[in-house]
């Protein structure tokens, strides 16, 4: 009798979390869909095969409890830490709880959950970690400087990974999405407003907003993690998203010195 796959989900109350459970399990998969407030969902317990488990990524103990429940039910064959948010604004306008909540989040979260996974991976000699950065993760933009930290992070913690859990069949994959057309904004993204930055934040904050109408579904990024949970291939990123690939493809095309000089004369004017 064959087995149906398992994957085990961060960050599925919305958006890419939840699109991407709602994928897998249309195509057979088993899903372990996580969030913080399971209690509160109403559309992913009504499916066969979704089991809805508790999980702050900021919370250590929680994230070991989760693990260990998840790994009770199923062997787990991929483990998407998606769930994170976004900060916008100088620096200068951050508290250090903020920095520490985006830290926590976006990147202490994800080796967290990994670290986690990873004995039980390790045992069934196969397995597959994917997370969600950003084209964040390997380019700059003016006022995101702590999310790039996160976004750029995890790219490059996950290049290192790949060697020593290469050692015992386990891939790890990112994928680096530009826009999606979710409540983010909303929903996930502090913005922090500075008298000193003013005249850059309207700006950076209209054009963020604008490029939102031609984002990609959370529909068409779920299919590119399924393709990264299936094609067997030896790649770490997946770009995805027409404005993540023609950013990705200009900073090639450029180098990363001339490419930073382009973005800053499209913000600052000089």
């Amino acid at each position: 009798m064959k087995m149906n796959k398992t994957i085990f989900i961060t960050g599925a109350s919305a958006g890419l979390g939840k699109a991407t459970a709602k994928l897998f399990q249309s195509r057979g998969w088993n899903v372990i869909a996580t969030m913080r407030n399971p209690e509160k969902e109403t559309e992913l317990n009504q499916f066969e095969n979704i089991t809805l488990l508790p999980l702050d990524v900021t919370n250590l103990e929680q994230i070991n409890n989760t693990v260990a429940k998840a790994i009770s039910l199923y062997a787990i064959d991929v483990v998407f830490n998606n769930a994170g948010y976004g900060l916008m604004g100088a620096m200068e306008a951050f508290s250090d709880e903020q920095i520490l909540r985006q830290i926590n989040t976006n990147l202490l979260g994800v080796i967290r959950v990994t670290h986690a996974f990873i004995p039980h991976l390790r045992e069934r000699k196969s397995g597959l970690f994917i997370s969600t950065t950003s084209m964040g993760g390997f380019l700059g933009f003016p006022l995101h400087s702590i999310y790039h930290a996160t976004k750029f992070g995890i790219e490059g913690w996950s290049e290192s990974m790949s060697f020593e859990l290469g050692l015992h069949n386990i891939g790890i994959k990112t994928v680096a999405p530009g826009g999606i057309a979710t409540d983010f904004l909303n929903r996930s993204l502090d913005r922090n407003l500075h008298p000193a930055y003013k005249s850059l934040e309207d700006k950076l904050f209209a054009m963020t907003d604008s490029m939102m109408h031609a984002a990609a579904s959370p529909e068409q990024i779920a299919e590119i993690v399924y393709e990264a949970a299936t094609d067997g291939k030896d790649q770490i990123r997946y770009v995805t998203g027409e404005d993540s690939k023609a950013m990705y493809a200009r900073r090639l095309e450029l180098g990363s010195e001339e490419f930073r000089k382009e973005i800053r004369k499209q913000f600052l004017g000089y």
